[in-house]
């Protein structure tokens, strides 16, 4: 993708409704509101904010970018599909950015991205420079990785068991994901963004027995 186009990238996979605006290398606008719950109401309105912010309407946009995780399940679930409506509509195209490419993004490698989980567990991905597979762990378990740079919201913690050095991330989630999905863009085909789930849900199928649909 040259380098003068125009990306929109956004992230609802946590407590937050997150957007940036990139031309190029250059960061136009960028908004980040924390929310626990209202991303669906409140994403589009953003977007329409820092769009305008940037000097620039939906009709002037060459690609978007969304984050796809790890995260909130429904949270994903918000930004992938108004990813895939808005791609759509406007007929450009959207890629999905992981949490990981995001945090990594403009960083040295090796390095070793390590996202709170929850639960005492750990989201951990390795780029050696290439991206490794990413993995669930318990947060007291790393034996079996090298002491590589650690960035991401649990990077401290991963740091203190393994002896890495603490990195910042270089750019804000919304602004990094804007990034690399200009990159991704650039592809003669991008994929569609598809959320990255990995922890299985925890919504547990009725126990009732569906009932009976007649021919």
């Amino acid at each position: 993708m040259p380098s003068d186009k125009l990306v929109l990238g956004f992230d609802t996979s946590a407590a937050h409704c997150a957007a940036a605006l990139v031309c190029g290398a250059q960061l136009l606008a960028s908004a980040s509101e924390e929310m626990a719950r209202g991303q669906a109401e409140r994403l589009i309105p953003l977007l329409t904010e820092v769009l305008h912010a940037g000097g620039h309407g939906w009709a002037d946009l060459d690609a978007l970018a969304v984050g796809v995780g790890p995260g909130n399940f429904t949270g994903i679930r918000i930004a992938v599909s108004a990813a895939r409506g808005l791609a759509l509509g406007l007929g450009i195209p959207a890629v999905g950015v992981s949490q990981f490419e995001a945090r990594a993004e403009g960083l040295p490698r090796p390095l070793t991205v390590c996202e709170d989980a929850r639960r005492n567990e750990v989201y951990v991905q390795e780029f050696t420079p290439e991206p490794g597979e990413p993995l669930l762990l318990d947060a007291a378990d790393a034996q079996g990785f090298a002491a590589f740079p650690v960035v991401g919201s649990a990077a401290m913690l991963w740091a203190a068991r393994t002896g890495g050095q603490v990195l910042a991330p270089r750019y804000p989630l919304a602004e990094a994901i804007a990034r690399v999905g200009a990159r991704k863009a650039a592809s003669p085909q991008p994929a569609r963004p598809a959320p990255l789930y990995i922890r299985p849900a925890d919504a547990a199928p009725p126990a009732e027995r569906p009932p009976l649909i007649l021919p």
